[in-house]
């Protein structure tokens, strides 16, 4: 079997069109954090990713598509982030405090951004709908499995997938309300809140019973 072929740059064609589709991702991103989801137009992707509008429509034919894929890619790259606190999160004196900021922070930055515009343009846009409802469970899934490998001796209980669903509620909440004031201060008091009754949720969960 003869040797992938190579061009100039030393990476195979499957390299180059894995870079390619990375720099669509993270181009498209950024455009839905600057310019809303109206404004991310796919001519303005391919722009700002340095590729032609062909070689976008054949990684991604649809802005839908795109823009979807490029949530997916960032939930992704989040896990690993996550994951790779693990050991750190097992060792800490206060591991359901320290989870529970992660997430927190997790939160923050250009993919809940970019998550928040997908969801309310869906609202009024079927295709998009369909796309992100397959999207929704991946991404909320990394984080019940990462809780799930932090505490594995209480995963078992009955509510814990729904105190995960409700932790990531009570961030997604505070960070949407957030917007309104832009005040840091606020921000961070209503999470500080907020954790201190999601603690009392899970430790009561962790509780020994019997």
């Amino acid at each position: 079997m003869s040797a992938p072929r190579r061009g100039s740059t030393g990476r195979t064609q499957e390299e180059r069109s894995a870079a390619m589709r990375v720099r669509l991702l993270d181009a498209t991103i950024d455009c839905l954090v600057e310019y809303g989801y109206a404004g991310t137009t796919t001519t303005r992707v391919a722009d700002r990713a340095g590729v032609t509008r062909g070689a976008q429509v054949h990684h991604f034919p649809t802005k839908a598509d795109l823009v979807t894929s490029a949530i997916r890619h960032l939930a992704a790259k989040r896990t690993e982030v996550a994951m790779a606190e693990l050991d750190r999160l097992r060792a800490s004196s206060d591991p359901v405090g320290d989870a529970l900021q992660l997430m927190w922070e997790m939160h923050q930055g250009p993919v809940f951004s970019a998550t928040v515009e997908l969801w309310v343009a869906s609202r009024t846009d079927p295709e998009l709908r369909s796309q992100m409802a397959a999207v929704e469970p991946i991404a909320t899934s990394s984080l019940v499995e990462f809780g799930r490998a932090l505490m594995p001796e209480h995963a078992g209980h009955h509510e814990f997938l729904h105190a995960v669903y409700t932790a990531m509620d009570v961030v997604r909440g505070i960070l949407i309300a957030s917007w309104a004031t832009r005040d840091q201060e606020e921000l961070e008091a209503r999470w500080d809140r907020g954790r201190r009754h999601l603690r009392i949720l899970f430790e009561a969960l962790m509780a020994p019973t019997g």
